[in-house]
């Protein structure tokens, strides 16, 4: 694949890129209905992940969604209503009584989804919503300390945000929590409308972070080993520290603070805390920080030092721009490891690029203003707030059945992916007997964006699919399912030329033709209330495809089925079950809401929706095999058993 080694953002942008645009019906995440969200956050002072909370909360505000904040100060700059709470203290007695507060909120607000910022956040919310059907999503910011009750008690809820792909890694391998729950989610930053040029000026470096903990241990070594041969070698150069909890510098910092500004005088500017951020990186010429710091920077078009608590990324450039974000640009390892930095090589690179000023190439910037995106990031974590209230309404395995050719006779196949008229029929006996409602893809997502309540979804869920689109789903199949009252989900092909299996003949010359239906029958299924998905346009092997070929047969299919049929296309399914990290995101780019493999995916649908777990129906099934294949432990025994 011409995409190996990109992660899943840097995938899902190539595939966005490489699709064709002509579908009739909206791209992307349907909107949710108007959600009631609470975020618990520390906020003892601002940092970064309150920065962030406020930010989304703002966001979604102004979608029309109703947001509380609860946090340590009720002075946040936000619209939202405030209730003030210690949640940094991390004593029992106030736990518990912050735990009451929220619940209480909970019930008498009618809260959908409760979003925690910290560790405190998440223990205290997790406590106020057991029993309670309002679901828990929490977002990570920074390692976790590994200890026992880390492992062993996972408070953090349904899903997890972790904000950059280091955090995963860190979460799933060290943490071990399950790598289900867990979406790699950058926080979101508003960008202003394009970079500011900023006043012309002395040249500047400055360091804009914290000054106490790991970051004050950073800003010392800075300012005994960096900041003076540089203050030396540029006379016009100035330097400027900005940042809260300036008093927490260590010693040695402090003391090396003395001796500049005794040396250089106003070329040593203490800025300290600052609202005006944006201001001071216009006038910068090299910025020295992580996390937020390097990602408005850049955002802004102003260079930086990626230096962070775990590590040196470098001068952030286009080729190193996925590795120092997977770092979240320094401040998070993906494992235990040293975090010694190598002051003389960070040295180096300031005094080159002092002596060169370059601006952040444009290629770069919009990079980075695309990945950190808040209006991007808002609307996936509106994503994650719905997968969240669904797993939580619908926490069993939901069956997922797959059948093909449904024939009045066995054909002289050696696949067994038929089952005959009469036994098809029998099927469905069994599901009527077993009180089973079958429902489409298109009837879930209703149910997960709120158009229709949660009280109202079925009690046994079954999803009966069927793949190709054989002539005799037409004259079998879909009279059967009439006479139940069932509606399935029926993946056609995008090319309606194709009228019958060629790709069987193509890989083995012996098989049966079967024919495919024409355009009036398979309008005949979209009548009779039918959700039809697309199934590519030719039935390729899909990995085996260049990407954009592969992204072609995508999406072509999906506008091609919506032109011609006249209905909304949310579902895919990959031919034989084919897939990989690059073609989920070329699907989900293309605007399905769902992609559906062949005997691999979670044990919920929701722990992810572009590799749903799908069940192969064969010729020989018994109600033995029917049982067996909708129990809610199937998923599990058939992981177990095949390790799939």
């Amino acid at each position: 694949m011409q995409s190996r080694g990109l992660n899943l953002t840097q995938r899902f942008s190539q595939a966005k890129a490489s699709a064709d645009d002509g579908s009739r019906f909206p791209r992307g995440p349907r909107p949710l209905r108007p959600m009631r969200i609470l975020h618990v956050l520390s906020a003892e002072f601002f940092a970064g992940s309150a920065a962030y909370a406020v930010a989304l909360a703002e966001a979604h505000r102004a979608q029309g969604h109703a947001v509380w904040l609860v946090s340590d100060s009720d002075q946040l700059p936000t619209g939202a209503p405030q209730v003030k709470a210690a949640i940094s203290n991390r004593r029992y007695g106030q736990r518990l009584r912050n735990a009451r507060l929220i619940r209480q909120l909970v019930r008498t607000e009618g809260i959908d989804v409760v979003h925690a910022h910290s560790r405190a956040a998440s223990w205290v919310s997790y406590a106020a919503l057991r029993g309670l059907r309002v679901p828990l999503v929490s977002t990570v910011h920074g390692r976790q300390h590994l200890h026992t009750s880390t492992s062993l008690f996972d408070i953090y809820g349904d899903k997890v945000i972790a904000i950059c792909a280091n955090l995963r890694t860190h979460l799933i391998e060290e943490v071990k929590m399950e790598a289900r729950k867990i979406v790699a989610l950058p926080n979101g930053v508003r960008f202003g409308e394009a970079a500011e040029a900023g006043a012309p000026g002395p040249p500047r470096i400055a360091f804009i972070g914290r000054f106490n903990g790991g970051k004050g241990e950073r800003a010392a070594a800075l300012l005994q080993q960096v900041f003076p041969p540089l203050l030396a070698e540029f006379p016009a150069l100035r330097l400027a520290l900005i940042g809260g909890e300036l008093e927490q510098l260590p010693a040695a910092g402090k003391g090396a603070l003395a001796q500049l500004q005794a040396q250089f005088g106003e070329r040593v500017e203490v800025v300290g805390f600052t609202n005006d951020v944006a201001g001071w990186l216009a006038r910068t010429t090299l910025t020295i920080g992580a996390g937020r710091v390097a990602i408005e920077a850049l955002g802004a078009g102003h260079a930086v030092l990626a230096l962070g608590e775990a590590s040196y990324a470098g001068l952030v450039t286009e080729a190193n721009f996925a590795d120092a974000a997977a770092s979240n640009f320094g401040d998070i390892s993906a494992r235990v490891a040293p975090s010694d930095v190598d002051f003389g090589a960070l040295l180096a690179d300031a005094r080159a690029f002092l002596a060169a000023p370059q601006p952040v190439p444009g290629a770069l910037q919009a990079q980075v203003r695309a990945h950190y995106s808040l209006a991007r990031v808002a609307a996936e974590v509106l994503a994650v707030y719905q997968s969240a209230r669904m797993q939580k309404a619908v926490p069993d395995f939901l069956p997922v059945l797959m059948y093909h050719k449904i024939p009045d006779v066995a054909p002289a196949t050696k696949h067994q992916t038929f089952v005959t008229k009469d036994n098809f029929a029998k099927h469905l006996a069994f599901f009527k007997s077993r009180r089973f409602t079958p429902i489409t893809f298109a009837d879930y997502l209703q149910f997960a964006c709120g158009e229709r309540p949660l009280a109202e979804f079925p009690r046994r869920p079954l999803v009966l699919t069927f793949d190709d689109g054989y002539v005799d789903n037409y004259t079998n199949l879909l009279p059967l399912m009439q006479q139940y009252g069932y509606r399935g989900v029926l993946y056609l092909l995008g090319d309606f030329d194709v009228r019958y299996n060629q790709w069987d003949l193509a890989a083995d010359p012996t098989e049966p033709r079967a024919d495919l239906m024409d355009e009036a029958q398979k309008r005949a299924f979209v009548a009779a209330g039918w959700e039809i998905g697309a199934h590519t346009m030719s039935h390729p092997h899909l990995p085996a495809l260049p990407l954009p070929a592969a992204t072609a047969e995508i999406v072509r299919s999906k506008n091609s089925l919506e032109t011609t049929l006249g209905t909304e296309i949310v579902s895919f399914a990959y031919p034989y079950g084919d897939l990989n990290d690059d073609l989920k995101a070329a699907v989900q780019a293309a605007g399905f809401a769902f992609g559906l493999a062949t005997d691999t995916g979670g044990l919920h649908l929701e722990d992810d929706r572009l590799q749903v777990f799908r069940i192969n129906m064969f010729s020989h099934e018994t109600t033995a095999s029917l049982f067996k294949k909708t129990a809610s432990w199937y998923r599990k025994y058939y992981r177990r058993k095949r390790g799939k």
